[in-house]
């Protein structure tokens, strides 16, 4: 009975040895699914890659939700990876993203793109109006920050107090 339990237990490490080399050949972890592997960002890089097709390596930096690196399907546009980045956050503006490429003669190019007039042109319904994406593109999203009333509030109050501070300081140390 006691053989029996040795050469169960051993089969059991076999076997389990055996899948958890496998899965991390293929660069998953046993328990984990594809789809939960492509949208957990990992060090800033997510992998949104299409097996069925060439997938490229892009960047997105500024204020968007999740900024990092991109790996791509190479047919994806601008609306696409501002979608996969999360969206732009509240303070990003739209009217001034840039477009950073490398051409092939290493020469840069800093395309300067309204996403609202790409948004809003009703007329036309055109999606390849979004410019494509190449290989090593960048994509900044500018911003700035947006201050409400909330902050304003805290600010003034923040102000107030250092006054109230200093003011009591002085009298105190007047009247000795």
């Amino acid at each position: 009975m006691q053989k029996l339990k040795i050469i169960a237990f051993l089969l059991a490490s076999v076997l389990y040895f055996h899948i958890t080399a496998f899965a991390q050949n293929e660069g998953l972890q046993v328990g984990s699914s594809i789809n939960s592997l492509r949208n957990s960002p990992q060090g800033g890089f997510f992998d949104y890659s299409d097996p069925q097709s060439i997938n490229i390596k892009v960047s997105v930096w500024g204020f968007v939700k999740y900024p990092g690196k991109y790996i791509v399907p190479e047919y994806s546009n601008i609306n696409d990876l501002l979608s996969y980045a999360g969206g732009p956050s509240d303070a990003a503006r739209l009217e001034n993203l840039r477009l950073m490429r490398t051409n092939n003669d290493s020469s840069q190019v800093i395309a300067d793109i309204n996403y609202k007039d790409v948004l809003m042109d009703l007329t036309s319904h055109d999606v390849s109006k979004s410019p494509a994406l190449h290989p090593g593109d960048v994509l900044l999203v500018t911003g700035e920050p947006r201050y409400y009333f909330k902050d304003y509030l805290s600010m003034g109050l923040s102000i107030i107090s250092a006054v109230i501070s200093v003011t009591t300081l002085l009298v105190v140390s007047l009247k000795k």
